[in-house]
């Protein structure tokens, strides 16, 4: 028997890294899989985004496991989008049991003051609008339901340890913080959880692209892997310079599995402890 079995799981920010992990490992539990994903440039990101053939590998994935899943591109800032695809997925499936809001991304990276209005939107539409676009789309159908549920949140160890450069991600990721603390408290009523996750840095492509690299190396052309991995495993206590996307998941598979049924409002961070310093 999965964790996960004869369970529904929507998944935004599903074509790869976290959000891809996520969903594989949940299809392996038992879980059938509703995933959404931009697959597509924002104009104001410098880091590439995920496309359609990144989503199509996370479909293949899922379906190798045996389980089934509903995929979409679209935009996590659009609640319509969003509430389409649920949709779709209780029309294929008949229920929603679990939602993780996972899309994010950190945007243009600049000191706060020379943001451009539309630069900071983005960001925030995307880490904050998306996960209450998220949760808007999902809790009616959950408290329809009756049986409870859980939701998870990506937020950020930033939210503990902010870095120059980043301040549209950290207000954002902050912000989360708060969207789960409240809405916990509103669904606890209802059996419905919610909580957050505050990864450090993960290999993600969002972490292992020269934007970043420059960002932490930023003498030369752009670091070599020792050079940013140095850097890196400076910022954590225990002995390795990031988490794999997996680390991140098998936190998530807690808070939304029975292991976690009275867990909620809580901020489960996983950084090898970068947040000590």
């Amino acid at each position: 028997m999965g964790k996960l079995d004869g369970k529904v799981v929507f998944i935004s920010g599903a074509a790869r890294g976290q959000g891809r992990s996520h969903a594989v490992r949940f299809a392996q539990e038992g879980a059938d899989i509703i995933a959404l994903d931009i697959c597509a440039q924002i104009e104001t990101y410098d880091i590439p985004l995920a496309t359609p053939e990144d989503l199509k590998e996370t479909v293949r994935l899922v379906e190798a496991t045996g389980r089934s899943i509903v995929a979409v591109e679209g935009d996590v800032r659009d609640l319509e989008v969003v509430e389409q695809t649920v949709a779709a997925g209780v029309d294929r499936f008949g229920r929603i049991d679990i939602a993780v809001a996972n899309a994010g991304g950190v945007g243009r990276m600049k000191m706060g003051w020379e943001l451009t209005a539309d630069e900071f939107r983005d960001v925030v539409e995307v880490n904050l609008f998306g996960p209450w676009n998220v949760a808007k789309a999902v809790i009616g159908r959950m408290l329809a339901q009756g049986d409870g549920g859980a939701i998870v949140m990506t937020s950020s160890g930033v939210v503990n340890r902010p870095f120059a450069n980043m301040v549209h991600y950290v207000a954002a990721k902050t912000g989360v913080i708060g969207l789960v603390r409240s809405l916990a408290y509103e669904l606890a009523p209802h059996g419905i959880r919610v909580n957050a996750v505050l990864p450090g840095m993960v290999n993600t492509p969002l972490v292992d692209n020269p934007v970043i690299r420059k960002l932490y190396v930023p003498d030369g052309d752009g670091p070599t892997d020792e050079e940013f991995r140095a850097v890196a495993g400076a910022m954590t206590p225990m002995p390795v310079p990031w988490l794999e996307p997996q680390d991140i998941t098998e936190g998530i598979l807690y808070l939304v599995s029975d292991s976690g049924r009275y867990v909620t409002g809580a901020e489960l961070t996983l950084d090898a402890g970068t947040q000590l310093f």
